[in-house]
Order: structure tokens, then C-alpha cells, then sequence
């Protein structure tokens, strides 16, 4: 389970997801993170690849909440599932749930794996589309972001500090508890 922000719930569809899970087996182990789908490196799937076993199940939801990731990350995370020996269930992707042998089973494969990277890179144009637009809205509403606003505490602090004449800028960077590249730029400005 995964939801991009803490403030959208991830765990909105565990119950049905647990519920389908016994269909295969009653033995499951819930990773739920608030992490964005857009990054490969993400903790609660780096434990679940780490803690998953060969022939295991990966049961998502759908593939979007697996990934909205680039062609190129996406294609190393499905490296790691198969290298790990993971078979991927999708609940939303029907040809997913089951697995038959002989050629049958491999052409259900080789369609599965085909939906599977168009459901990823549907879900990450999506995703594009969607900042797109809320950039475009912004810049219609007028709204201009201003960044970060000064520390004036801190940067007084170090004016302070330098105009002393009795410390480095590392130690005045120390004191005030900045970075080095902060006291320089604070003191450039005066």
C-alpha cells in the first residue's frame, strides 16, 4: 500500500487487499508507506524487497501504486522483483491472479508483463499531466512562489558574530548552526 502524502490515507484499500490475499494463501505481511510513487528508492518497498522470498506473492493494488515511476526505474524495479523471484499481483489487472503451465501460461505471462508496463507508464504520464496542470493553474491564478523566507535571527546573529572579528566563518557557521555556504552569503549581502 502507498500513498504519495501523509494526509491521503495508504491504507484505504489494505482490508480488501487482505481479503484477496487469502485467496492464495493466509500468511501475509502488510508495507504500507506514505512515500511518492515517483521515486525508486523508497523505504517500506526497499524492505519489502529485502524481506520477500523466492515464489513470494507482491500483491498491489494496482499498478500505480506500485509505480509512477520513469521507463528507466521502472525497469530496474521489475530487475529487483524478478531477481528476487516475486510474481506480481495486480488486484485491478484480472490476468494477473492466476498461473497456468505449458504455452498458454507463457503467452498469459508475456501479456501480463505488456499490460503491466503500459498500466506504469500510463500512471506516470498521469502523473506528469497532473503537475502540469497544477503549474498551469498557478501561473493563471497569478501565484508566484517566493522560496524560503530568510532567518533574520540567524542572520543577525551572524553579523553579530563577524562584526567581533574573533571567530572563523566555520565557527560563526557552528554557532549559529548554518551552513558555512550561509554565513558567506549573509555577510556578501551587507
Amino acid at each position: 500500500m502507498r500513498a504519495s502524502t501523509k494526509d491521503q490515507d495508504a491504507t484505504r484499500a489494505l482490508a480488501e487487499l487482505v481479503a484477496f490475499s487469502t485467496s492464495y494463501d493466509d500468511n501475509y505481511i502488510e508495507y504500507v508507506e506514505h512515500f511518492s510513487g515517483t521515486k525508486l528508492d523508497r523505504p517500506a518497498l526497499a524492505k519489502l524487497l529485502k524481506d520477500a522470498e523466492k515464489d513470494d506473492i507482491l500483491l498491489v493494488e494496482s499498478v500505480d501504486r506500485l509505480s509512477r515511476l520513469s521507463q528507466d526505474d521502472f525497469a530496474i524495479l521489475k530487475q529487483r522483483i524478478k531477481d528476487k523471484g516475486l510474481r506480481l499481483v495486480v488486484a485491478d489487472l484480472p490476468t494477473t491472479y492466476t498461473v497456468s503451465g505449458g504455452m498458454t501460461g507463457d503467452i498469459l505471462t508475456v501479456i501480463n508483463h505488456m499490460l503491466i508496463d503500459l498500466l506504469a507508464t500510463m500512471a506516470k504520464l498521469d502523473n506528469d499531466k497532473r503537475r502540469e496542470r497544477i503549474k498551469q493553474g498557478l501561473a493563471n491564478s497569478g501565484y508566484k512562489p517566493t522560496g524560503k523566507k530568510p532567518n533574520t535571527t540567524k542572520h543577525n546573529r551572524i553579523r553579530e558574530l563577524d562584526s567581533q572579528a574573533n571567530m572563523t566563518k566555520e565557527e560563526i557557521a557552528k554557532a549559529v548552526g548554518v551552513g558555512v555556504a550561509t554565513v558567506y552569503r549573509v555577510l556578501k549581502q551587507d
